[in-house]
């Protein structure tokens, strides 16, 4: 359109926001952006707030912030926005912090509050958690949906509270849904409680039928406590049902070309020169006390096999790739379509310490923001 003279108008930018989003691509960004600064549309809140989400998924915070701040006016929408950004990249206190500042300009709705009460799950703030879900129908009249029972699960299971999740699902006063025992299935993983992710699945696996992830982490949950002939049986149901698994990615953006890679990837022009440097990395934060998590290899191989198939995961070939292509003081940001796993999390944190690098991650989950050894998790997750 640019190059034939065509001016795009404003659905048309929110048509490459969209598309922008979706590859969380941080270059593309930063054109739409000036795209818009330097056009004057009438409908500048919604191209406002639509950039403000799309720094969000880019990885961007200070951005999307700053979008934010030099809005000349907001609505429900703006600030649940920038409330989300928050959550999704495990700024809690930010956006509690935020949401108290909008309640004063603002009356929030149901999705305000799915912001705030997962800003909460995703840093195991339990009493503001508690605050947040009590205050919707006291003080706002807004009835909670079966997302915001499902935050509520998550919150506790996450913090370990699985006795009370299953407690709170119980006295529910609507039938809990596919999301409420997805979050009981997620917690049972993080704390390893086979007994409680088996009446989770029950529940999924007729609810939710069509989804392999719930499968996917059944399996897993059995394989990891040692219990293979359960894990098998349930990849034995996958297929009898025709359900398959979704094959896991990672993306990066590197000078404006993206690029996608999965586990054990060879198919790269750089390939030679990525696994070479993949192997002094792996020496460098092997010496830094890094020590690979076998447990997150679920096949029934040698252990030395295990140590190769973790090196190889997509994430960290991604990750080495744009050590490669990237100048030493470029942040990079890669996107993973499944939850990054936990050897993956490990070491990205060394790399990022031996690296001297800031490495945002964008999973299906939230954001991980790892500089200097640490993430901005707090390895909460």
């Amino acid at each position: 359109m640019i190059v034939q003279r065509v001016h795009p108008d404003a659905v048309t930018l929110m048509s490459v926001i969209h598309a922008c989003s979706s590859l969380s691509s941080f270059q593309h960004a930063r054109f739409v952006h000036g795209l818009i600064v330097r056009s004057f549309f009438r409908n500048q809140l919604e191209l406002q707030t639509a950039l403000v989400d799309l720094y969000v998924k880019c990885g961007s915070l200070v951005y999307a912030r700053k979008v934010f701040d030099k809005m000349k006016e907001r609505n429900i929408i703006s600030w649940s926005t920038m409330i989300s950004g928050y959550g999704m990249h495990g700024f809690a206190g930010e956006a509690l912090k935020l949401f108290d500042q909008m309640k004063a300009l603002v009356k929030p709705d149901h999705i305000t509050f799915l912001s705030v009460l997962s800003a909460c799950s995703h840093c195991g703030f339990i009493e503001e958690g508690w605050e947040c879900f009590n205050s919707m129908n006291r003080d706002f009249k807004v009835i909670p949906r079966p997302e915001h029972y499902a935050c509520m699960v998550d919150l506790l299971g996450r913090a370990g509270k699985l006795n009370d999740a299953l407690d709170f699902i119980q006295r529910m006063p609507i039938l809990p849904d596919a999301g409420v025992w997805g979050a009981l299935l997620g917690a049972c993983r993080i704390h390893s409680n086979t007994e409680l992710a088996e009446v989770a699945a029950k529940h999924l696996f007729e609810l939710d039928a069509e989804n392999p992830g719930r499968y996917v982490l059944m399996s897993n949950i059995y394989a990891s406590s040692g219990k293979q002939k359960h894990a098998d049986e349930i990849r034995d149901l996958m297929k009898l049902r025709g359900v398959r698994k979704t094959a896991g990615h990672t993306v990066i953006e590197i000078k404006n070309k993206v690029y996608t890679f999965v586990a054990g990837d060879k198919s790269h022009h750089q390939s030679d020169l990525i696994y070479s440097e993949l192997e002094k990395v792996m020496n460098r934060i092997r010496v830094e006390g890094y020590k690979p998590d076998l447990k997150f290899v679920l096949h029934n191989v040698e252990e030395e096999m295990k140590e190769k198939m973790l090196y190889v995961h997509s994430e960290k070939l991604a990750i080495v790739f744009g050590l490669l292509n990237s100048g030493p003081e470029t942040v990079i940001r890669i996107k993973k379509n499944l939850r990054v796993c936990g050897d993956c999390h490990t070491a990205i944190k060394f790399i990022s310490k031996v690296t001297g690098r800031e490495i945002v991650m964008r999973d299906s989950y939230r954001f991980h923001h790892f500089k200097a050894g640490t993430c901005s998790c707090g390895d909460y997750w």
